[in-house]
């Protein structure tokens, strides 16, 4: 049978493209690997609070990120240490005087557990940090802020979270 040229053409083209198509992996290894050192170094530079969903945080244009330490959370209802439910906001409020006992017990077992090794000798490095809800009266803050310090905690932290300073702006014209 005679070929064609074009036919000849035709059939020397699917021969010359005929062989497997290759992946070449090295570009895609680097870009995973560039991934991955990017969220290493990132990842380290975050403390990752509690989320308590009922825990409306204030807001402020601070700048400063808080440090690793013993977080209390103050919802409406509950004062909770590290995860663990210590006392009811009501019973609390119904006490007389600023300090809380079963706060006290839980912040001084905290030491051991959570503190850095420095933080343990030195009072003056020991830190809580307070997540209250923006709702909160002053006097249950104050009764909390009293015991942490009976507690022998040296640096006391407010959770807010962070506003840019022009929606401050904003917000200030605005009134």
């Amino acid at each position: 049978m005679v070929k064609s040229a074009r036919a000849k053409r035709m059939a020397k083209h699917h021969r010359r493209h005929r062989r497997d198509a290759t992946l070449n992996l090295v570009s895609l290894m680097d870009i995973f690997t560039i991934l991955v050192f990017f969220l290493l170094v990132n990842s380290s530079n975050v403390e990752v609070l509690p989320n308590a969903k009922d825990v409306q945080l204030p807001e402020s244009i601070a700048e400063k990120r808080a440090n690793e330490s013993v977080v209390i959370v103050i919802s409406d209802t509950d004062i909770i240490v590290q995860g663990q439910l210590v006392a009811k906001v009501d019973v609390v409020m119904a006490t007389p005087g600023n300090d809380i006992p079963a706060l006290r017990q839980a912040l001084k077992s905290q030491n051991d557990r959570v503190l850095r090794r420095e933080a343990q000798d030195d009072i003056a490095g020991r830190e809580v940090t307070i997540m209250g809800d923006k709702d909160i009266p002053y006097r249950l803050l104050k009764k909390v802020m009293a015991t942490c310090t009976a507690s022998d905690y040296g640096q006391i932290s407010l959770a807010v979270l962070q506003r840019s300073s022009e929606k401050l702006h904003e917000l200030a014209a605005a009134r």
